[in-house]
């Protein structure tokens, strides 16, 4: 693939996605590295919706360790029972937060973020095997169509496992 995203020339975010997410598809097929595969997906990302923050936290050595992202620096581990990304890890499901000041625990990697999703995503065994956590320096920026597009890409994530 061409290392240029074709982009529709809305700021729908549903049309966005269903854009972006076969160019994700084939930006991924075929390479074998998943540090390669992780930074292109997070590039897009950022690439077609100005996300603040948008990266992944992967399961190694009992915590979230910091992968490949997109944005200022950020917290290098996370435990699973801290902030959001370990919310999303422990009860393996996507969470939505409108305003990260109102969640419990959140851990302020940086005081710019304002709202926040992160998707959990699982290898073949079912396990959760990383998060993709996706930052706005807006309250409330995200909603529903954000939570399915990026569960898909978690699915394209988890089928590359």
């Amino acid at each position: 693939m061409a290392e240029t995203l074709i982009l529709p020339q809305t700021t729908n975010r549903r049309e966005i996605y269903e854009t972006l997410l076969p160019q994700i598809a084939a930006l991924i097929e075929g390479e074998t590295d998943l540090t390669a595969n992780l930074a292109n997906i997070t590039a897009a990302l950022k690439e077609a919706f100005g996300f603040f923050w948008v990266g992944f936290y992967l399961k190694k050595e009992g915590q979230l360790v910091l992968g490949p992202f997109q944005g200022p620096i950020a917290c290098t581990r996370i435990n699973f029972d801290k902030g959001v990304c370990g919310a999303a890890y422990t009860r393996r499901e996507t969470i939505l937060v409108p305003d990260v000041e109102q969640f419990p625990g959140h851990i302020a990697c940086s005081s710019l973020s304002k709202s926040e999703v992160v998707v959990p995503i699982f290898d073949r065994n079912g396990e959760v095997a990383m998060v993709l956590d996706v930052d706005s320096d807006k309250l409330n920026d995200f909603s529903e169509v954000d939570v399915a597009g990026l569960e898909r890409v978690a699915r394209l994530v988890t089928a590359f496992l």
